[in-house]
């Protein structure tokens, strides 16, 4: 049953759950140690998957039922139908691919004090094709799990041993009827070798000095009876056993615990035959095996390894063999690695075989990349795909347009710049006219005021203007050819003055006028005006008339 989507929602309420402490001494140390001794680390292993953070999308989230299809945002948890002890009653997840799992967190329905429900204990099942679902048990058997005692706190517990799943459900067990909220997390990492299952031969016994010694898969969640099959144990469970067999890194375990072992007695081909099935078509690189080596109470590492590859229905013929040194020195436990020659296979199947009375193995683990021709869903990337694209032409479209303007503006500016120029040329050319008349009759009355070419300026004189000054105030340009004489005071000092004192210009002012009559630049004349002693009032132009064209260059008092 899938409720409505109001219940992901609830369901998926966020749990205030404080960060969970992972090992950080030494974490160099421990990473290489994990890729060299397995797969996956459990103690390292211990990441969110997506529950609270939103990674697990609403429609990978089912339940056997709901108590109440209107509850809202916020009234935080799922709840199922009053439950009984029949344990119908379960909040599935579907991780989309298989994991591995090491911790689980629960929390009850707290909706900011208004709930006060909650799961006291609960079972968990997994499955790892949706078909075949299994009981997780801890190590010594037990089954169910101590979960909240009150609404908002948070009670997280370690899976030992982890399990591999991709479908995960919590089962709220109650002990006559109630009602029952839960907000679950789950944290693990992905598990990367896509080992679906092993069979193996079960564990064999060794009395060692009156002790008894087991070797079983005491974990295994497959079938178990002489053979065990389609499951994973202890050879997948990340833990790798002792250099001495007969201790545990598992408190209180029997003597053993951590290998499954056989004895050379009981396999008269002299041989342990293993088969490991897959997720899918798999490139094989490498199988590494953990092995013990203490010799010293009859157990060795194996002497050869035979490999069959299976792709299909059939075994291939033509195996992949490897004979490692056989160490009669160093008793400690190893991995050994077994090369496998990127042969493309579904299922392997390998030969151990013998090298003394016992043969122990702890930790299987395989390094394998995706087959070349195995073919995935396409169908999401398609559809990136397309987005992608859509994006692409859309960002080109953007660029097209936004040069096209830039081309259109540049255009429009060289334009107007046309129409101003060629106005400016014809109001200077009016100007020049003007010029040129009031010139002629500044140089008329000054041919017949005096003879002289030069004439000396005194600085005293109200008329004399500073270059500075003058550059400051622009004269405005009269239309008329009236001008005003010069100022008697000035020209008699000036004819006072003209026998004792040198002349003040050195240039021959008038015939550079006279020379510039018809140009454009004859602006000398109203100089002149100065010069000769005219009295050439001068009024400053409005600057906010003033508008600024073009910068025409640099020159002695400024920019033009």
């Amino acid at each position: 049953m899938r409720p409505s989507q109001v219940f992901y929602k609830v369901c998926r309420e966020e749990m205030k759950v404080e960060k969970v402490q992972q090992i950080s001494h030494h974490v160099f140390v421990i990473l290489l140690a994990a890729t060299v001794r397995s797969q996956v680390n459990p103690e390292m292993c211990r990441y969110p998957l997506g529950m609270t953070g939103g990674q697990i999308q609403d429609e990978d989230i089912s339940a056997s039922s709901q108590l109440d299809s209107d509850n809202g945002d916020g009234d935080g948890a799922w709840c199922p139908d009053i439950m009984s002890d029949d344990l119908k009653e379960y909040l599935q997840v579907d991780l989309r691919s298989l994991h591995f799992i090491t911790l689980v967190g629960t929390q009850g329905r707290h909706a900011d004090g208004m709930g006060n429900e909650f799961a006291q204990r609960y079972r968990i099942k997994y499955s790892r094709d949706g078909n075949n679902w299994v009981g997780w048990h801890d190590r010594k058997g037990r089954q169910v799990i101590e979960g909240n005692r009150n609404a908002y706190d948070v009670v997280l517990k370690d899976l030992e041993p982890p399990i591999i799943a991709r479908f995960v459900r919590f089962m709220p067990v109650t002990d006559h009827s109630m009602i029952v909220c839960m907000r679950v997390e789950l944290y693990g990492c992905e598990w990367l070798d896509g080992l679906m299952s092993y069979s193996i031969p079960d564990g064999h016994q060794m009395i060692y000095r009156g002790l008894d010694v087991y070797f079983n898969d005491s974990v295994y969640d497959g079938a178990s009876a002489e053979r065990l099959t389609k499951g994973l144990g202890q050879l997948t469970d990340g833990t790798w056993g002792l250099d001495d067999f007969l201790h545990s890194h598992i408190y209180s375990m029997w003597p053993g615990y951590d290998y499954v072992g056989w004895n050379n007695k009981s396999f008269p081909k002299g041989y342990v035959e293993t088969i490991f099935e897959f997720d899918h078509v798999r490139n094989f690189t490498s199988m590494k095996v953990h092995c013990n080596n203490m010799f010293s109470r009859g157990v060795r590492m194996f002497r050869q390894a035979s490999c069959y590859f299976r792709s299909g229905s059939d075994w291939e013929s033509d195996p992949v063999t490897f004979r490692p040194t056989v160490d009669r020195v160093s008793q400690s436990a190893r991995f050994v690695t077994v090369p496998l020659g990127d042969r493309t296979a579904s299922a392997i199947k390998c030969r151990f075989h013998f090298s003394d009375l016992w043969m122990l193995f702890s930790e299987v683990a395989f390094q394998s990349g995706d087959d070349p021709t195995h073919k995935v869903d396409d169908s999401n990337t398609r559809i990136l795909i397309g987005c992608l694209v859509a994006i692409i032409a859309i960002l080109l479209a953007i660029i097209v347009i936004i040069l096209w303007r830039q081309v259109w503006q540049k255009m429009l500016e060289k334009a107007s710049r046309r129409i101003l120029d060629d106005e400016l040329t014809a109001r200077l050319a009016v100007q020049t006219q003007a010029f040129s008349s009031h010139h002629s009759s500044l140089s008329s009355e000054a041919s017949s005021t005096t003879n002289s070419t030069y004439e000396r300026i005194f600085p005293l004189c109200a008329d004399y203007q500073e270059p500075s000054r003058l550059i400051r105030k622009l004269p405005e340009f009269a239309q008329s050819t009236e001008h005003l004489g010069p100022s008697t005071s000035c020209r008699a000092l000036a004819t006072s003055g003209s026998d004792s004192a040198p002349h003040y210009a050195e240039a021959d002012i008038i015939s550079l006028q006279e020379s510039s009559d018809g140009s454009t630049y004859s602006i000398t004349a109203v100089n002149m005006n100065l010069f000769a002693g005219t009295d050439s009032s001068m009024r400053e132009f409005p600057r906010q008339k003033l508008t600024f064209k073009e910068k025409l260059g640099e020159g002695q008092f400024g920019e033009v």
